[in-house]
């Protein structure tokens, strides 16, 4: 049987002092993303997830990145899934107040700087760290 594909969109969000924006979620570091709603765009859902998820307010959409594949059982359709992910880079100006969305499990939101991403990287995925590393190379933050 063929695995159903759930699209999903995302962000790479940096500040002024090029920190990059992180969610600590099921034990895990991780970057704001979401599912598709029907009739969205892909940049309008990647968006969307990361006001919803971080609380952040103004966000420019800058680049595409890439896509990103992984496997997951998703328990609302009670079967195995593939998750497509669009990731965008983004930045935001000024101070705004980060607001987890503990209804998805986010506990907490940092900043991070070189020093403490390569830290909480020890603790992540594999796709989030590939697609880190792809932004990181493109350069575009």
């Amino acid at each position: 049987m063929k695995k159903k594909i759930i699209i999903a969109a995302g962000g790479l969000v940096v500040n002024e002092q090029k920190e990059l924006l992180l969610i600590f979620r099921r034990n895990k570091w991780d970057l704001p993303k979401g599912k598709l709603d029907e009739g969205e765009s892909i940049e309008t859902c990647a968006i969307r997830e990361v006001m919803e998820e971080t609380g952040l307010k103004n966000i420019e959409l800058t680049n595409f990145i890439a896509k990103t594949y992984h496997e997951y059982f998703d328990k609302w359709i009670q079967q195995e899934v593939i998750k497509e992910t669009w990731w965008y880079a983004m930045k935001t100006k000024g101070n705004n107040v980060l607001i987890p969305q503990t209804e998805e499990d986010i506990e907490k939101i940092i900043w991070a700087n070189d020093s403490i991403l390569q830290e909480c990287l020890q603790n992540s995925y594999p796709t989030i760290i590939d697609i880190i590393h792809q932004w990181k190379k493109l350069a575009i933050n």
